[in-house]
C-alpha cells in the first residue's frame, strides 16, 4: 500500500482509478481508509495531493477510530445534505417523544430516558430526514422541472435499498430517503437524471444525450454518485 510521511505521521492510502474525472477525490471511511479517487496520475503527484489534505485526513482519521458511526450517542456525527455534524444527546424527563434540533452546526436531541435507545433513535432521525428531505427536495425539483420542461406526475420520498431514485411508467418520481444526505450538486444531479427518465425511460445514448442538455457536466457528478454509500 503507498504512504507518504507527514511530520511524523505515516498516512497510508489506495487508488481507486476513475477515468474522465476532472479533479481527484480523497475519502476516509471506516472500513476503506484513505482513498484517492481519479484519473491516473504518477505517484509523485498522487503524494502531493495527499500532503495537501494532510491533516484534513488525519483529523478524519481520528474521528473515524474514535466514533461508531452504527450508534447514535453523544459525539457521534450525522451525515446532512453533504456534511457530517456532531451530535448531541440529552436527557429530559419532561418529554414524552424525542426532539431533534438542528441548528447549522450539530444536531441536539432531546429525550427521556425510557428512549433512549437506538431503535427510537433511528426512527426519530428516520422521521426527521423524511420530513427534511420533503421540505428541501420538493422546491428542487419543482425547480427543475419548470427550468428543464420535464413534467413528472408526483413525488415520493421513500427508503429504498439500492437505488437513490426511480421514475414510474406514470412518471412519479421516488426519492430515496438516504438523499438528503447528499451535498445539494448530488441532490441536482438525481432529480434531474429522474426527470429525463420521464423522457426516456431507458439508460440509452438518448438517455445520456437529454441529460447532457441539461447538466453537462453530468459525467463528474453521476461519478460522485456512484462512490457514495447507500
Amino acid at each position: 500500500m503507498p504512504s507518504v510521511q507527514y511530520g511524523n505521521k505515516t498516512i497510508e492510502y489506495t487508488v481507486q482509478p476513475k477515468e474522465g474525472l476532472k479533479s481527484h477525490y480523497i475519502s476516509v471511511e471506516k472500513d476503506s481508509g484513505v482513498v484517492l479517487k481519479g484519473s491516473p496520475i504518477t505517484v509523485e503527484k498522487e503524494h502531493a495531493l495527499i500532503l495537501k489534505k494532510a491533516r484534513w485526513i488525519l483529523d478524519k482519521l481520528e474521528l473515524v477510530e474514535a466514533i461508531n458511526y452504527d450508534v447514535i450517542v453523544t459525539g457521534s456525527r450525522m451525515q446532512y445534505l453533504g456534511r457530517k455534524y456532531y451530535v448531541e444527546v440529552l436527557i429530559n424527563e419532561e418529554l414524552d417523544a424525542i426532539s431533534i434540533d438542528f441548528n447549522e452546526s450539530k444536531f441536539k436531541v432531546s429525550l427521556p430516558h425510557v428512549l433512549n435507545n437506538q431503535e427510537a433513535l433511528e426512527l426519530a432521525f428516520e422521521n426527521f430526514f423524511r420530513e427534511k428531505a420533503i421540505d428541501k427536495i420538493t422546491p428542487r425539483l419543482k425547480k427543475w422541472s419548470k427550468k428543464t420542461g420535464l413534467e413528472f406526475n408526483e413525488l415520493k420520498i421513500r427508503k429504498l435499498d439500492k437505488r437513490w431514485g426511480s421514475c414510474t411508467p406514470t412518471n412519479n418520481i421516488i426519492i430515496n430517503i438516504e438523499a438528503i444526505k447528499l451535498p445539494y450538486s448530488l441532490i441536482d444531479y438525481l432529480i434531474v437524471h429522474e426527470l429525463v427518465h420521464t423522457k426516456v425511460k431507458s439508460h440509452s445514448k438518448e438517455f445520456w444525450a437529454e441529460l447532457s442538455k441539461h447538466i453537462e457536466h453530468w459525467k463528474e457528478l453521476d461519478e460522485r454518485m456512484y462512490g457514495m454509500k447507500l
